[in-house]
């Protein structure tokens, strides 16, 4: 059973609970009433429907029974009712008539039968003001040519999670009113074309989860008012130029879990577009084409994929996008300017890439970011201001990274202090080096440990430091290749946390070693 069966069942068990004391006495046996004209039968021992229902009874709900057969005089004698659920009983066989007499059924599912292997021709001959039908979770292998003919006035139709791998070209000919069509894990390889020929309403179209390889543009030739398209799951490996050119309505597409490597720039072949969530992830993708065209998208995930590189005007034109994932691929670099025209975005996940440094401006123009995750990537220290333009509320995520504890890290370090509230998992955001203060969390560190051992500042030409002690003093010696004033800052710790500093300048010496005694006090 899916999440929404089960959710319907809780809800159903939970409301037959709290109204079957009212009507106990008109219910049939085994039977519990919340309202005079809704039914819930969901009893294991039940094997035949009740009999002598009241004729005011609307909602006829059968859940979890042992009813393995509907035959032709079952609900003869209930022509009123406009809803009948079949939910996970034990059905094995629908007699053609079984709904013959069920002509103002306006909704019908019949889902979660794991012995129900087909439904003749002629089971809904009747049923010409049904706008729902649900066939999922059963064990459908094939569904006959004609089976929904008379349906004309249908609106959603789910057979998802069966086994069919085959759809007759004529099968939804006469459903013109049809908006929601979810064909989602079965076994379907092709979709011949035709298929989807009549149906100028088909507001989602859901394919996901099927053995698909190949989509085609005339699958789309005729659906032009499709808002929601979900090929999830499949093994399409390559998207053909103008694909979605006639889906000028899409808001959603959805490719996830796919075998993408790329895809050119002219698949969705339109200068502008509706589109506002496409959803790319767990492909193959090793590099992206331009997608300047889909000026309304505001959702765009990309994570789980193989990219190391983006072009710095990848994103140009897609202003309205408010949420970016590139989580979980080998990014190493991003461009300066990538994110430059993203003014709208909230949230911009980059977690789990092999991102080791990053430019100072990369978010100088999110401004309304709320999410920022650069966890789990190979970043030592942060550039400084980066952070700066997270005005607003956010939360940040900075953990998993082998932070380089120096005197480099000044700026994050005063920024964590600010803002540590922000920070998701900030006991996990760790000191890699150096040794000293390997394993110790970045925020419960003083700064005055954030120090650099003098090794080569170009600017002095100083080189070769070594520190010496004898009795009480210290002695730094530095060698200097030029002329130069110089500036010497000593720091000490007492005891008691005070630090006392000593400064030495050296104007005038020019020799190539300067020595400088401080004595210990």
């Amino acid at each position: 059973m899916d999440k929404e069966s089960g959710l319907f069942l809780f809800l159903v068990l939970l409301l037959s609970h709290k109204g079957s004391t009212q009507l106990q006495t008109s219910c049939p046996y085994t039977c519990q009433c919340f309202t005079s004209v809704q039914i819930l039968c969901a009893d294991e021992r039940m094997t035949s429907l009740p009999k002598n229902t009241s004729k005011q009874v609307k909602d006829f709900i059968v859940i979890r029974t042992s009813v393995s057969y509907l035959f032709t005089h079952t609900l003869g004698e209930s022509p009123q009712l406009t809803k009948l659920v079949f939910l996970s009983n034990a059905l094995r066989s629908v007699h053609s008539q079984a709904f013959e007499h069920l002509t103002e059924l306006q909704e019908l599912e019949i889902s979660g039968n794991p012995w129900l292997e087909y439904l003749y021709l002629g089971t809904f001959s009747k049923q010409g003001n049904l706008t729902k039908l649900l066939l999922n979770f059963n064990r459908f292998k094939t569904v006959l040519p004609g089976m929904f003919d008379s349906l004309v006035q249908l609106e959603s139709l789910q057979m998802k999670g069966n086994m069919i791998s085959d759809l007759p070209a004529s099968l939804l000919l006469n459903l013109h009113n049809l908006r929601v069509l979810d064909l989602s894990q079965n076994k379907l390889e092709d979709i011949r074309n035709g298929t989807f020929s009549s149906l100028a309403k088909l507001e989602i179209l859901k394919l996901n989860n099927n053995l698909m390889s190949n989509v085609t543009s005339d699958m789309f030739h005729n659906i032009y008012q499709l808002v929601e398209l979900h090929l999830e799951g499949n093994k399409i490996s390559e998207l053909s130029d103008d694909i979605f050119f006639v889906l000028t309505e899409l808001k959603a597409l959805n490719l996830r879990g796919n075998l993408l490597t790329t895809f050119s720039d002219k698949v969705f072949g339109f200068e502008t577009s509706n589109l506002k969530e496409l959803n790319l992830k767990g492909n193959r993708l090793t590099q992206l084409s331009s997608i300047s065209t889909l000026t309304s998208l505001t959702d765009l995930i990309l994570s789980s994929n193989q990219l190391s590189v983006l072009p710095e005007d990848i994103f140009i034109n897609v202003t309205a996008l408010e949420n970016l994932d590139l989580s979980e691929n080998q990014l190493t670099l991003l461009p300066e300017m990538i994110f430059s025209d993203l003014f709208s975005i909230k949230s911009i996940h980059l977690h789990q890439n092999n991102l080791s440094t990053l430019d100072a401006k990369l978010f100088k123009d999110q401004l309304l970011i709320q999410q920022l995750y650069l966890s789990d990537n190979q970043l030592e220290t942060l550039p400084l201001g980066l952070l700066d333009p997270l005005v607003h509320q956010h939360t940040v995520r900075l953990h998993g990274n082998p932070w380089k504890c120096d005197c480099r890290m000044w700026y994050l370090h005063d920024w964590l202090q600010i803002h540590y509230q922000d920070v998701e998992m900030l006991d996990r955001m760790l000191c890699a080096s150096p040794q000293l203060l390997s394993r110790r969390a970045v925020f419960s560190i003083d700064k005055d440990q954030l120090v650099c051992p003098v090794s080569r500042d170009d600017s002095l030409n100083l080189r070769g430091c070594r520190l010496q002690s004898s009795g009480d003093t210290v002695i730094i010696s530095c060698k200097v290749d030029k002329c130069s004033p110089l500036t010497v800052k000593v720091q000490f710790q007492e005891d008691d946390g005070s630090v006392k500093e000593h400064i030495l300048k050296n104007e005038l010496q020019c020799s190539n070693e300067t020595v400088i005694e401080i004595p210990v006090e």
